[in-house]
């Protein structure tokens, strides 16, 4: 059951920091944000949340909601959020659920060893719950322009419910 663009996102459940759990329902009506990373407190995971967090006033003016998933655990994550004090809260993925359903995982060469790994990847799913865009194996420089770019036309196109 993996993602497909123009369908809807496969059901998931996930719990996320502030004691929420995110799942395909909760925010209907809403476009989401998912953004994948390998792992909390890395050089461009780093960067790239930093990046979320500058911008994520447009994401909420523009009606999306931000996640940042990865498979690192609660507590990681807890401390990642407050180190960098980031405004969206982030899932815990340690079952790689989400990741596999994303098609997230990959085969990566790590200090010449084959591991599995996360690509980075962000999706746009609309308000409807249909998986509008994506980016995969993205670059972080830039990249959250282009997605907030994303989400803009994604709220123009949408009639408002």
């Amino acid at each position: 059951m993996a993602v497909v663009l123009n369908k809807a996102i496969p059901e998931f459940e996930a719990k996320a920091t502030g004691g929420g759990t995110v799942t395909n329902q909760t925010h209907q009506g809403k476009m989401l944000v998912l953004y994948f990373y390998p792992k909390d407190n890395t050089p461009g995971c780093t960067t790239e949340a930093m990046q979320f967090r500058d911008k994520y006033k447009d994401f909420v003016k523009a009606g999306a909601e931000v996640f940042g998933v990865s498979r690192d655990n609660m507590k990681s994550h807890d401390d990642f959020k407050m180190k960098l004090e980031l405004p969206f809260e982030l899932i815990a993925d340690t079952e790689e659920k989400m990741c596999h359903g994303f098609g997230v995982v990959k085969n990566k060469i790590m200090y010449g060893k084959k591991v599995k790994g996360i690509e980075r990847s962000t999706f746009l799913i609309g308000p409807d719950g249909v998986l509008r865009q994506e980016w995969r194996g993205l670059k972080v420089p830039g990249h959250v322009e282009e997605v907030i770019k994303a989400v803009k036309a994604l709220k123009k196109a949408t009639p408002a419910a």
